[in-house]
């Protein structure tokens, strides 16, 4: 009956955060809806500029309730977890309840599959101390995870980002119409840089400077080729040099460093196997090489 409880209690766990998993990922994402967006022909260009939203479920709004039990957060940790929600690409106002939510939901799963599996027999406070601990960091390691993945997808696309907008201020576009044209062309294949490009370009329209929107890029994104990109774009308008030829200079910079951390990625590969071969590889030669000259030894010297 034990194990019974156990399974049932460790499936819904597995469940609740597949469940939580698919409530805060992006649904833009996925191949089927690019393709019925490139097959729907009844769009707009007007729709297709607009940002991608996030539709709210009724999962989210439950959990973001549950955040409302954590004591409210003021000042520099509010704003901490706004941004670190913005650069995972959660942008609606509930985002930060949700996630709040999650650090009251998953200790309390994690403490109740360990008291109904029977592991805090082995010693009973610290393995739920232990259990509480983990429930309530996994939902940031979790976000920090978000962050990165989301990082290195706007890393990938900005090469391309890139070339596009030289080509757009190379035909005669100003700064602003080429960065709605690359938002527009890069809504399909890089979604997240070209909601990015959007939010620059309805930042400007709605009053703010260039220069600020630019900076509000760098600061969302929290990704460092960006916020170089940023500081080029800045120091360009600002001394009056050709965007251009700027852009086409930063270009052939960014796809060096593209290159360089190829190379060293690669560099890293003979010394990520080390422990690999160490553990796992070595031994089982030495076995299969010395195993029969051990033998025969061992028959020798015993006769």
């Amino acid at each position: 009956m034990l194990w019974v409880i156990s399974g049932v209690t460790f499936s819904a766990c597995v469940l609740i955060l597949v469940a939580l998993y698919y409530a805060f990922s992006p649904g833009e994402t996925m191949v089927a809806e690019r393709v019925a967006r490139v097959l729907d022909s009844s769009i707009g260009v007007s729709e297709r500029d607009e940002p991608i939203e996030k539709k709210p479920g009724w999962l989210r709004e439950a959990i973001a309730s549950m955040g409302k039990m954590l004591p409210a957060a003021r000042g520099q940790a509010m704003s901490r977890w706004q941004l670190m929600a913005i650069r995972a690409g959660y942008r609606r106002p509930d985002s930060v309840l949700a996630l709040r939510g999650m650090k009251v939901l998953t200790p309390v799963l994690l403490v109740a599959f360990v008291l109904l599996s029977g592991i805090y027999s082995f010693s009973p406070f610290i393995v739920l101390l232990l259990a509480a601990f983990l429930g309530y960091l996994i939902p940031e390691i979790w976000l920090n995870w978000r962050i990165k993945a989301r990082q290195r997808r706007l890393r990938l696309a900005l090469p391309d980002g890139l070339d596009l907008l030289v080509i757009c201020v190379e035909v005669g576009l100003g700064l602003d119409q080429a960065l709605m044209r690359v938002a527009s062309e890069l809504q399909i294949v890089h979604p997240e840089l070209s909601e990015e490009l959007q939010l620059v370009t309805a930042e400007m329209r709605v009053g703010k400077t260039r220069i600020e929107a630019l900076r509000e890029l760098g600061r969302r994104t929290g990704l460092d080729d960006i916020k170089s990109l940023v500081g080029m774009l800045i120091q360009t308008e600002r001394f009056g040099t050709s965007i251009a030829q700027s852009l086409r200079i930063y270009s052939v910079d960014l796809r060096t460093k593209r290159r360089q951390r190829a190379e060293e990625l690669s560099a890293k590969t003979s010394v990520k196997m080390v422990p690999a071969l160490v553990l796992f590889i070595f031994p089982a030669l030495l076995l299969v090489i010395l195993g029969p000259a051990v033998i025969i030894l061992v028959r020798t010297f015993a006769k």
